[in-house]
């Protein structure tokens, strides 16, 4: 693969596929992008980005390179590689929804050609990638291992994170067969620095999921830990900063009003999910999702006993929200805490409204949560800021100054008329 030209095809140009693309155009790679989105793909082409950690300037540089984006499936004809890097959401029933992963193996299995390597990196489920994309893709005739390469390669993205990129970041790579694993690690090595193999795409869907509910399990704990320190008068923040001095044998993890993105609150579910086709309760998981679930109604609490020593009531207050994404420095809205708090807060009777410079609309229940343009006076006019969000633009003394009180879920603001979670 290294000595010959390689046509990638990534199915899915979000945050996983566009960061892919572009790392893969500039190490030499003729890519093109496939989405059913023709908005999506009516930008990139005149150079628009819709990703955070991508630019314009970017997309301009990798059209210049040769990449285009399509609607049209019959680019996979002469795709050597070909990614899905689709959503996978959870349903209303917080099970498993694979259906754009189901589309789209049955849009590669209409092309699938000899000797194709195709990589699921859509996090899913132990099983998935040698059950249901295996099954899709050998309707075609051919026998994966055999005729074509099939492997699972977690995506690893962590928008904003200025530090560790899609290149610096280890590739885990796990394939149906050995031999597919080595397709498909050589592949990464082109464009990726550290190549982790697995012993199959089982091993490899896993970590990811492992490494999510980790994750999620640790900050339920810190969660929970922070509902109990406040009632018993414990600074936890200033707890937390004591015991991360210890080098080793503990990861600071911190509370905050709930979890937001695509991954800790969807990841683990895919695995409770399998867990219980076992005929087993994760508890670990099911415990964290309700404590993390209940977080947001436990910050309105907290708001209203505030307002109350105040002398306010939280009906026809005036609620100002600081920071909508989730998390900071980035646009990103996905399963936000901040648009549960609107609507809890909306629910209460306060009169809400939202302010973030990286956010442009914000839909809640009602319909558009009403942002603030001039901070200064929003913080002056309302009867309690809520900072749920620590964008590095914050001035956080200003807010403190302008604000008559301020709630602080993030743990970042010392002064006195501001509460802490």
């Amino acid at each position: 693969m290294k000595d010959q030209p390689v046509h990638l095809v990534v199915i899915g140009l979000g945050y996983v596929g566009l960061p892919v693309i572009a790392h893969a155009v500039r190490s030499g790679i003729h890519c093109t992008g496939l989405d059913t989105s023709h908005s999506i793909v009516n930008g990139l082409n005149s150079g628009r980005s819709h990703v955070d950690d991508i630019s314009d300037s970017d997309v301009a540089e990798l059209l210049s390179r040769g990449f285009s984006a399509t609607s049209e499936t019959s680019v996979l004809q002469t795709a050597d590689v070909v990614l899905i890097c689709v959503p996978t959401p959870l349903r209303k029933d917080r099970e498993p929804d694979l259906t754009a992963v189901t589309a789209a193996s049955k849009t590669v299995r209409d092309f699938l050609h000899q000797g194709m390597l195709v990589v699921l990196e859509s996090t899913t489920y132990p099983g998935t990638t040698d059950g249901l994309v295996r099954g899709i893709l050998e309707e075609s005739g051919l026998i994966a291992g055999d005729d074509f390469n099939l492997a699972f390669s977690p995506e690893r993205i962590d928008p904003g994170n200025a530090t560790y990129g899609l290149k610096n970041t280890p590739k885990v790579v796990g394939g149906y067969t050995a031999q597919c694993t080595d397709r498909a690690a050589h592949f990464y090595e082109l464009f990726v620095d550290t190549v982790v193999r697995t012993r199959g795409t089982r091993e490899a869907e896993l970590a990811k999921l492992l490494e999510n509910t980790y994750r999620h399990v640790n900050i339920a704990l810190v969660n929970e830990m922070a509902i109990f320190c406040h009632e018993l008068g414990i600074d936890l923040w200033d707890s937390i900063d004591a015991a991360a001095t210890k080098p080793f044998g503990f990861s600071a993890f911190y509370p905050g009003p709930g979890v937001g993105g695509h991954c800790i609150p969807i990841d683990p579910n895919y695995l409770s999910h399998q867990v219980r086709s076992l005929g087993y309760p994760f508890k670990f998981v099911e415990l964290a999702e309700e404590i993390s679930q209940r977080m947001p109604n436990y910050v309105v609490q907290r708001v209203e006993k505030l307002l109350g020593r105040r002398g306010v009531q939280l009906d026809g207050a005036k609620v100002l929200l600081l920071g909508l994404t989730y998390k900071p420095d980035i646009s990103d809205q996905r399963e936000t805490p901040a648009r549960d708090l609107a609507n809890l807060f909306t629910s209460a009777h306060a009169v809400v409204s939202g302010f973030d410079p990286n956010v442009s609309e914000f839909t809640v229940d009602h319909g558009l949560l009403r942002l603030e343009i001039d901070l200064q006076s929003a913080l002056k006019a309302c009867d309690v800021a809520v900072l749920l969000q620590a964008h590095s633009v914050f001035d956080l003394d200003e807010i403190a100054k302008f604000a008559p009180v301020v709630f602080d879920t993030r743990g970042r603001m010392r002064h006195d008329n501001v509460e802490r979670l």
